[in-house]
């Protein structure tokens, strides 16, 4: 007979196996949607396009982002989540070899929005950590699947810049391909099957959407301030790459990936916002990383300058910018998440819709400014955009200490 101990053990091995496995996945399956990014010059030149047409394609992925956000997350909470996370990723892998192949700028700019569609299927794992994690440990476990997403956002740009170096661009997404097949066999082993948690109408499921948003202030709060931040992480990399490839630094795509090397903070932060998180200090952790990823725009806007001194300052403002955006991403998912535990999903689809579609507004206005005012104009657009959700966050906090001031004056001595 199976001991208590023994079945405790089982569940610690099969819990850290998920976790481990979620942890790569996330990081492969996010990468599919940045590996175009340092790739801009390369594009342009082998379809004859403009800087405007590719940062067109780059908006198309974020926008198929937010449709699958909308659309396809919620049904985490409807279906059996590894078989759908699994079913995903196969058009996902299709996807990418469609991309690598693509002929036309037409049939690239299809495909990646095919890809920036199903890659959604990394915002259904998240949650899942949540629903599998210890009580008092969500923000640990959410943080840990993170923070795999984020090395993945990091590592794809500079995979991106060497291979497409060595082997030409279309080598990465073949490699795109390969590696999110390999998540899937790994998710498929490791995944437990949990049975849904709501039982509706997909009508029904997307309608309770919306209602979750209307429903639960503390959300449409969080959206404000993760999407006024992602943003400004769209403005950044859609144009970086155009930055760093014109005078006076002419870099390649390799040199190019490997600036994306200065976002490791990001992956840090990740972790420490977790750790924050579960100590109750979250709410105060997003203003704070607000104001980093504000302050982080003096130094970034160096960048276009000549001399070394330029590109320190750079390294130094990416590594603040993307301490800042992720630190205020993972603090506000640990507090959606804790809302309606049985309403993970869609909670994550309400968030996550408003979070990407605030990065592929930051990634279309990023190109419009980059056109007509260089990176001056781009690093003013960056440093505004967080700012905005700052402005909230002190009238958010001002509103809550309202609320308990009122509260103590009405409670009896």
């Amino acid at each position: 007979m199976t001991t208590r101990a023994t079945e405790t053990d089982d569940t610690v091995r099969t819990r850290r196996r998920a976790v481990a496995a979620m942890t790569f996945a996330t990081g492969v399956i996010i990468a599919n949607n940045y590996y175009a990014q340092p790739l801009e010059d390369a594009l342009a030149e082998a379809f004859h396009a403009s800087t405007s047409q590719i940062g067109l394609i780059l908006t198309l992925i974020q926008l198929g982002y937010a449709l699958g956000l909308a659309t396809l997350v919620p049904l985490g909470d409807l279906l059996e989540r590894r078989r759908l996370v699994v079913t995903m990723l196969s058009v996902t892998v299709a996807g990418m070899v469609v991309v690598a192949v693509a002929p036309t700028l037409a049939v690239l700019g299809a495909a990646a929005t095919l890809v920036g569609i199903t890659t959604v299927a990394a915002q259904i794992l998240v949650p899942f950590a949540a629903h599998l994690a210890p009580e008092g440990q969500q923000g640990k476990m959410v943080s840990t699947v993170m923070s795999g997403l984020l090395i993945g956002v990091l590592i794809s740009r500079v995979v991106a810049g060497l291979v497409s170096q060595v082997l030409g661009w279309r080598a990465v997404f073949v490699l795109g391909a390969v590696l999110t097949a390999v998540a899937v066999v790994l998710l498929w082993r490791a995944l437990p099957v949990l049975p849904p948690t709501t039982r509706m109408r997909y009508g029904a499921l997307l309608r309770s959407v919306v209602a979750l948003v209307r429903e639960e202030p503390v959300l449409r709060w969080r959206v404000v301030y993760s999407a006024s931040s992602y943003a400004a992480f769209g403005a950044l990399w859609t144009s970086i790459g155009f930055m760093l490839a014109a005078p006076p630094h002419h870099f390649d795509q390799g040199v190019i990936g490997l600036f994306a090397l200065f976002g490791v903070a990001g992956a840090a932060a990740a972790r420490f916002a977790g750790r924050l998180a579960d100590r109750g200090w979250a709410h105060y952790a997003v203003g704070g990383f607000l104001a980093v990823s504000v302050l982080s725009w003096a130094a970034i806007a160096q960048g276009a300058g000549p001399g070394v001194g330029s590109l320190v300052a750079l390294a130094i403002g990416l590594l603040l910018f993307d301490l800042g955006v992720q630190g205020v991403h993972v603090s506000n998912q640990t507090i959606v998440y804790a809302l309606r535990p049985d309403s993970r999903s869609r909670i994550n689809s309400a968030y996550m819709t408003i979070y990407f579609l605030g990065g592929a507004l930051g990634s279309g206005l990023s190109a419009t400014f980059y056109a007509s005012h260089g990176w001056a104009g781009v690093s003013v657009l960056g440093a505004v955009l967080p700012a905005i959700g700052l402005v909230f966050w002190f009238v958010d906090t001002a509103l809550r200490r309202r609320a308990v001031s009122v509260a103590a004056r009405a409670t009896p001595a």
